[in-house]
């Protein structure tokens, strides 16, 4: 029986933390009590030296002086603060009424709003509660399927974890040993072609079944010009002029700096574009020239505070002028400023908005300290081999690897979430596919989409929890479930469509120097793997 625990004591490891986890223990302690337990299992055995243990406190520190993951504390708090200083409730409102006319315009106004939502605050429970709270009521209100309300709500929620500045993507860089810039860059398209793909499913109930997804009727459209009219032309006439002088000001300005890369013109013509629109605007408001209609006007002064913030955070980060951390610590900080531009910063809302991201970093960090205890001992029995062995054994290579862990991932995310999830496994996979030779960019990002679903699976989904917290009492909890299926489905297409074709992930193999040297001086060296042996059998 000693012969058989010491052959096979990395497999009963891993086995013995999933029934740890399916009992519904805390997964932090989890992890933390299995690493410990078979740590002193193995010395007993022969199969550690107990100076392996002597590296926990080193790994321990190295994780708080990780720079990176204050990102995560950063983005949280701008993203709570943006939840309650009511520019949520503006979006869904303004948008609502451009796309109120059409079939489904309420829902399409929720995956458009649930994008740009993503981009500037990156949580998912911001995200689904702030849009279960104002549109729900407003789509039951006008007879939408209430299976498609909640699914259309939850599912533009969850765009927030693949979308930049998404909290998962700074975790599996992380977990990666890979450059968050790089992880943001490379799921931007997955993320937008997602974004379009949830719209494309109303467009075809619209189509099929168009009593599921009505137009607002006309008492409900109130931004019209007094004539009647939706004042949508203006508003086409002012981002065609404002794309306009956007570009020709960036390719004037390219002319005269040909060191610029694409990437960062593009940033820059689109700052130009927002810029002008916003002076029309102005100009429209307060010198009463009217250049544009009640629905222009209302819809780019809307539109700004958030498209600020996406260029202030994700711009700087892009085109390598700032950090992650750096990024997120300027979102946090024009995250409060727009709520003191709305009147709607006070104490009650700072102390819940801290109160909050304290719990949520606690909870990261803590996890993060059981899953380095586990995988120090799981590495000094070898365990790491064991995995490598049993993924890389797999027929079809590296495409039969990407299914079985793909599918791993998408039947563990029933009942554990995303950070459990990067946590546990990323670590272990992680080595195996850069041994098959698969980018750890592209990786980490079809994981991202995969992990995605964590949020969307019925019954468990964290996003379907937040909307039933808000929804009201008609919506059965059985119709926000039946609600995601359809959901969930197309997301498993995305990640398909990932592996079919990789090149949706752009993969940029320039890593910013600023960020190479701060790698370089945060990585400490107890972060390193500890030193094992192979003893003699007994």
């Amino acid at each position: 029986m000693e012969h058989f625990i010491i052959a096979n004591l990395a497999p009963i490891m891993f086995g013995a933390l999933v029934i740890f986890l399916l009992s519904g223990f805390p997964v932090a302690f989890s992890l933390a009590a299995n690493g410990l337990f078979f740590g002193f299992v193995g010395i007993e055995l022969g199969l550690l030296k107990p100076e392996l243990l002597n590296a926990l406190p080193n790994r321990i520190f190295g994780i708080m002086a990780n720079d990176t993951l204050l990102a995560i504390p950063f983005f949280t708090f701008m993203g709570l603060i943006l939840e309650r200083s009511g520019m949520a409730e503006d979006l869904l409102d303004t948008i609502g009424q451009l796309f109120g006319p059409i079939r489904g315009g309420v829902a399409y106004a929720v995956i458009f709003v649930g994008a740009l939502l993503a981009a500037t605050t990156g949580v998912v429970a911001a995200s689904v509660i702030s849009m279960g709270l104002i549109s729900l009521p407003v789509m039951l209100r006008y007879g939408y399927d209430k299976r498609l309300a909640a699914g259309v709500i939850a599912a533009s929620g969850t765009l927030a974890q693949i979308i930049p500045p998404s909290l998962v993507l700074i975790v599996m860089a992380d977990q990666l040993g890979r450059s968050v810039g790089d992880m943001y860059r490379a799921a931007f398209v997955p993320g937008l072609l997602l974004t379009v793909m949830y719209a494309g499913y109303v467009l075809a109930l619209s189509i099929f079944k168009p009593l599921q997804v009505p137009a607002l009727p006309p008492e409900a459209r109130n931004l019209r010009q007094p004539n009647g009219d939706s004042g949508v032309r203006s508003l086409l006439a002012l981002v065609v002029a404002a794309v306009a002088i956007g570009y020709g000001f960036a390719a004037w300005y390219g002319a005269g700096h040909p060191a610029m890369a694409a990437d960062e013109l593009g940033i820059f013509s689109a700052a130009v574009a927002v810029a002008c629109a916003f002076l029309f605007a102005l100009a429209n408001r307060y010198f009463k020239i009217a250049l544009l209609s009640r629905m222009a006007e209302k819809v780019v002064f809307v539109l700004i505070p958030p498209l600020a913030l996406i260029f202030l955070v994700l711009g700087t980060i892009f085109i390598g002028l700032a950090t992650p951390t750096e990024g997120g610590g300027m979102g946090a900080a024009g995250a409060l400023i727009l709520a003191i531009a709305n009147r709607r910063l006070s104490w009650s809302l700072l102390r819940q908005a801290m109160h909050s991201t304290t719990r949520l970093s606690c909870f990261v960090i803590f996890i993060l300290i059981g899953s380095t205890v586990f995988s120090l001992v799981f590495r000094g029995v070898n365990g790491d081999l064991w995995v490598e062995h049993l993924l890389t054994s797999l027929p079809g290579g590296s495409t039969g690897f990407l299914v079985v862990v793909n599918l791993l991932f998408f039947v563990l995310a029933f009942f554990l979430d995303f950070f459990e999830l990067a946590f546990i496994l990323v670590p272990l996979v992680g080595p195996v596919a850069d041994k098959l030779g698969i980018d750890l960019i592209w990786f980490g990002v079809l994981l991202g989409v995969n992990m995605q679903t964590s949020f969307m699976h019925p019954p468990f989904g964290f996003a379907l929890f937040y909307l039933r917290s808000v929804a009201p009492k008609e919506v059965k909890t059985t119709d926000i479930y039946w609600g995601a299926i359809p959901f969930v489905l197309i997301q498993v297409v995305m990640v398909a469509l990932i592996i079919g074709f990789p090149r949706l992930v752009s993969i940029d193999k320039k890593i910013d120097m600023k960020e190479q040297l701060e790698l370089k001086i945060d990585v400490p060296q107890g972060d390193m793997q500890a030193p094992t042996y192979d003893p003699e059998p007994k």
